[in-house]
């Protein structure tokens, strides 16, 4: 999971867990539920026509509200490669982690990309490829033990797998 490759989904500042998943949709705990709701009152198309390794571009504070892991279980069950913004809300940036969804935070790439652009993403390093407008950016890099989580499918797994040697 080194490369992640997709179309890129555009959003603005301030998305909350709301707009990611409407809180009407919290009666399940089903990925699949979630991701047939998912980004519905942001963009009422996306879950019907996200294809797995597409990407979510974003501006500042992505992922505000509450503090409910709902919203990135939606974002990776919709079968979305990772999430791009200029700055995440603190727990949720947690929560992406600890369910093994990537994040990158970038916010020249967060500006500079384009709805629709084809976007590659080198987990390790932190480069963002615009291949549609052949630009790169900079994201911040995730620290090894974190990738580690995101390889192992999220916390839970990675504690696991530690403790089973």
């Amino acid at each position: 999971m080194n490369q992640l490759r997709g179309k890129a989904w555009k959003f603005g500042d301030d998305i909350d867990t709301d707009a990611i998943i409407p809180a009407r949709y919290l009666n399940t705990s089903d990925p699949r539920e979630l991701a047939a709701h998912c980004m519905e009152d942001a963009d009422p198309s996306f879950a019907g026509r996200v294809q797995p390794g597409d990407i979510i571009v974003a501006g500042k504070n992505f992922g505000c509200g509450s503090s409910r892991e709902h919203a990135p279980i939606a974002i990776k069950a919709a079968g979305v490669s990772c999430v791009i913004a200029a700055s995440f809300a603190r727990i949720f940036y947690r929560n992406a982690f600890n369910i093994g969804l990537p994040i990158f935070e970038s916010p020249e790439a967060a500006a500079k990309i384009q709805e629709g652009d084809e976007v590659a993403v080198d987990v390790e390093s932190g480069t963002i490829t615009n291949l549609t407008r052949n630009e790169q950016y900079r994201a911040t890099p995730v620290p090894p033990f974190m990738q580690e989580i995101i390889a192992a499918g999220g916390l839970i797994n990675y504690v696991a797998r530690r403790l089973n040697g």
